[in-house]
């Protein structure tokens, strides 16, 4: 397939490279040139606006920051909708609210195309082995269309409702993760008098009911940085998580619901952040915040 992907950060990066090993053909864009350098050395074309980017694809998968980039990069100027797109498929992976979605994916069958949303769960590594877990919202046919290359990403695709469900349902699963790292590091705080060898303590915690898979993963590193070891990987950054608890509130306001454990959480990321540790990776923080006691 003529595949196409806008926003080539640690994400849709690996993605485009595991599309390009299954034998695709790949276009790529992104705002800053520079990130489509090693895919084009692995043999991507480079589009210079998104709208050569959808011309040259038969389907484009997107991976933008937010709601704001989302506008720019399909209703700007030479953006992915101002050409001819008739009869393609745009797949939607950015971690926004529902309504951004609905509204887009609404005038993008106006113009004769089809959108569905498919946010997924997973980070590089996953990405890069296709074992991705893809939360699915659109009409039934654009899914089934869209399918092919999403069992290709994915280990498990899941149609979850019309166009935002995909959406809403990455915000949901992302909150409990992402309010874990602050639980964590309030927890290993309580251990410090301990003086336990890292390693064993975060196996301890691994194994009892409150450990979450993020665990299983990212353990070891948390480990090392406990012991005074720079964190190999950085796979999400605090700023984003940041940006995604503000957007579960912005969700919830909407709902007529509160999030009260997100809020907290969040003031908490912010104190981090405005630490000047908001480009760092989100699994860094339960090490700091233990050893500042929240200071």
């Amino acid at each position: 397939m003529k595949i196409g992907i806008a926003g080539t950060g640690r994400m849709g990066a690996a993605i485009a490279g595991r599309v390009l090993r299954l034998g695709h053909e790949v276009a790529v864009w992104n705002r800053t040139l520079k990130k489509t350098a090693a895919l084009a050395a692995a043999g991507a074309k480079v589009a210079a606006t998104p709208r050569e980017l959808a011309s040259a694809s038969e389907i484009v998968i997107t991976l933008l920051t937010d709601a704001a980039a989302i506008d720019a990069v399909y209703r700007g100027t030479d953006g992915l909708l101002s050409g001819d797109i008739a009869g393609k498929l745009f797949i939607e992976m950015s971690t926004v609210r529902p309504i951004t979605v609905q509204a887009l994916a609404a005038q993008v069958r106006e113009l004769g195309a089809a959108l569905i949303d498919c946010p997924v769960g997973g980070s590089v590594g996953p990405a890069t082995h296709g074992t991705l877990f893809g939360f699915a919202g659109g009409e039934a046919a654009n899914v089934a269309r869209a399918r092919p290359l999403l069992d290709q990403l994915c280990r498990r695709v899941e149609h979850v409702g019309a166009a935002g469900a995909g959406a809403a349902m990455k915000l949901a699963v992302n909150l409990p993760t992402e309010v874990y790292w602050q639980a964590l590091g309030e927890a290993l705080a309580l251990c410090a008098p301990l003086n336990l060898d890292p390693a064993r303590l975060i196996a301890i915690f691994s194994d009892t009911s409150g450990a979450p898979k993020v665990l299983e993963h990212r353990g070891a590193d948390i480990a090392a940085a406990l012991g005074g070891k720079h964190m190999p990987s950085q796979n999400f950054d605090l700023d984003s998580l940041r940006k995604d608890l503000r957007t579960m509130i912005e969700e919830a306001q909407a709902l007529g619901c509160t999030l009260p454990v997100v809020e907290r959480a969040l003031e908490c990321y912010e104190q981090a952040s405005r630490a000047g540790l908001g480009g760092t990776d989100c699994a860094i923080h339960p090490v700091i915040w233990s050893r500042r006691g929240g200071r």
